[in-house]
């Protein structure tokens, strides 16, 4: 991965950097059509960029919830852990299972933990812990331990 990672695409840099609107009007609402397009784009810089930025977006339709559904998907790890963070911090419920089914593959994006610890269910403890210790950096390790943690006070609640 380079140094600092960008899109393929300028109309996702200027999303990102602040320079699109994506709601209030409906010049807005074609830019959030564009954007959700570009999650299905052939080159992954831009489906992983299009499926963070909408994913962090305070927009929750079910345009938005179909098109990161979709994306939980997606053949690249990094696409289908952003999209499940958009979800578990829209729908907890709705992301609850796809994390679980994530967290038992063999292949788990950054946004996945992020997801878990959103979450934070019990049922998500065996999958994490199989990570544990796993991450490729410190920070990635400390997300696994922070979404054991919640997760554990949740089982702590429950009972």
């Amino acid at each position: 991965m380079d140094e600092f990672y960008q899109p393929a695409s300028d109309f996702l840099i200027r999303v990102a950097n602040g320079d699109v609107s994506l709601k209030g009007t409906e010049f807005a609402q074609q830019n959030l059509r564009l954007l959700i397009d570009y999650m299905r784009d052939a080159d992954t810089s831009n489906r992983d960029w299009a499926t963070l930025l909408l994913a962090g977006q305070d927009i929750d339709t079910a345009e938005v919830r179909e098109a990161l559904l979709a994306a939980t998907r997606d053949e690249n790890a990094s696409v289908r852990a952003e999209a499940l963070l958009g979800l578990a911090e829209r729908d907890a419920v709705l992301a609850l299972p796809l994390v679980e089914r994530e967290l038992a593959g063999d292949e788990v994006g950054y946004g996945t933990f992020q997801a878990a610890h959103a979450i934070a269910s019990p049922v998500l403890l065996g999958g994490l812990r199989k990570w544990s210790g796993q991450g490729r950096t410190d920070w990635v390790d400390d997300e696994i331990r922070d979404a054991i943690a919640a997760c554990e006070a949740a089982l702590g609640k429950s009972e």
